[in-house]
């Protein structure tokens, strides 16, 4: 039997809620280990299912890999011998396709699946594939896998056709064991990004301009190991801005790092919520009935494509008419069937959704297809009449950690069945 939230209207969301760890960061971080040439010390990673799937493909590859604490991974890469990471475990999660990179950086060859995870439409491979032949690597798909093989040249300038995170990674990973330096065009700016590039120069390889639309790798086969403490999760922290927002609630959210969420602030803000900030915490404070507002998903700085979904939930009950704009990927609306189920008057029309404002939402039996998808109907379920039940829990512990526990601690009714 599958587990199910089942959420009541709730009570505004009243106290403090702490922050984890980035999982985008992590599971980029995690693989990036493998070019380390000693044991590396994690801090402040996220006990989330993805992690965890990260950490087994580790050790499946030979490395030792252990949990000291909830939040901190000792990681020694030394040992690792076998280069094909098992189809069991990539086939699970996006992030599994780091591994390229990272081997190829280390080894100069690899092998591996296809990556799974979210079903919200096509996330194909090619820019990561345009990176590794430009620098060097000949690649080959068959039976499922990605074949990479090659090396010995350098590119002076690769520039991507679309700005990609998974490519940007993955293509540092890849330079940081070459000699000689990379250029990267039209690069993500993701914080993550900038998490991996500091990882990256603590081991002794040489990262530029993480954070602008040009990285300077200088890559090198003598690279050291290090301690490292990953940056808190802004989506996490989005998503709790979010359901404080859409109950009226008065949330104190700590441990993030303001300037990560201001495409957020900004747009809550414009819906006229009150956000206080800090050098470590924000304060969002809800009203009793938010105003309609136009977003548009962009890459960093724009606002996030995370956290499309749970403000969806909550420009449902909002006064007028939103327009919400999906520019990263399609198929990000397939939860709006589910909102519809419990009376939101949405219309999706192509990459845009036109959202009318209703008074209230009713509780219903609502599934989730995504990670995002399932923090959202919660949200939703806080701010419905009656009773909602959510199922596809394992999609919120891809992202989440204790996602239910730490809404009951800001006081809502909501409890895992």
């Amino acid at each position: 039997m599958e587990n199910i939230v089942r959420v009541k209207r709730s009570h505004p969301l009243n106290g403090t809620v702490k922050i984890n760890g980035a999982k985008n960061a992590a599971v980029a971080i995690i693989p990036a280990t493998i070019l380390a040439q000693g044991p590396c010390i994690l801090e402040n990673a996220p006990p989330l299912t993805d992690v965890r799937t990260q950490c087994e493909i580790l050790t499946a590859l030979g490395a030792k890999v252990q949990w000291l604490d909830t939040d901190t991974i000792s990681i020694d890469p030394t040992g690792i011998k076998n280069l094909v990471p098992p189809d069991r475990l990539a086939e699970k999660l996006r992030a599994s396709y780091y591994f390229m990179g990272a081997l190829l950086g280390r080894f100069g060859r690899a092998r591996t699946g296809l990556p799974g995870g979210c079903k919200i439409g096509p996330r194909p491979i090619d820019q990561h594939l345009k990176g590794f032949n430009a620098l060097g690597y000949a690649w080959t798909i068959g039976d499922g896998n990605v074949h990479l093989q090659g090396g010995g040249k350098k590119s002076e300038d690769i520039y991507f056709d679309l700005v990609s995170v998974g490519a940007t990674v993955n293509v540092m990973l890849a330079a940081a064991g070459a000699e000689g330096t990379t250029t990267i065009e039209n690069a993500a700016r993701e914080p993550e990004i900038i998490d991996v590039a500091n990882f990256l120069n603590k081991i002794g390889v040489n990262v530029r301009g993480a954070g602008t639309g040009t990285l300077r790798i200088t890559g090198t086969k003598e690279r050291g190991w290090a301690g490292h403490s990953i940056i808190p999760d802004r989506v996490e922290a989005g998503t709790f801005m979010v359901a404080a927002t859409a109950t009226g609630g008065d949330v104190v959210i700590k441990d993030v790092i303001p300037r990560h969420l201001e495409a957020v602030t900004a747009k809550l803000r414009e819906s006229g919520v009150t956000i206080v900030e800090g050098d470590d915490w924000i304060r969002v404070q809800g009203p009793p009935r938010g105003n309609a507002i136009d977003v548009k998903t962009f890459p960093y700085p724009g606002f996030p494509t995370d956290l499309q979904q749970p403000l969806v939930s909550y420009l449902a009950v909002c006064s007028g008419t939103s327009i919400v704009t999906e520019n990263i990927f399609e198929g990000r609306f397939r939860y709006v069937d589910e909102l519809k189920k419990m009376g939101a008057n949405i219309k999706v029309e192509g990459r845009a959704a036109v959202i009318e404002g209703v008074e209230e939402i009713l509780g219903a039996t609502v599934h989730p297809h995504d990670l995002r998808a399932s923090s959202a109907l919660v949200i939703a379920g806080l701010i419905a009449r009656g009773e909602t039940r959510v199922s596809g829990v394992e999609h919120l512990r891809r992202g989440y950690n204790d996602f239910v526990g730490k809404l009951q601690g800001l006081g809502a009714d909501l409890e895992l069945i």
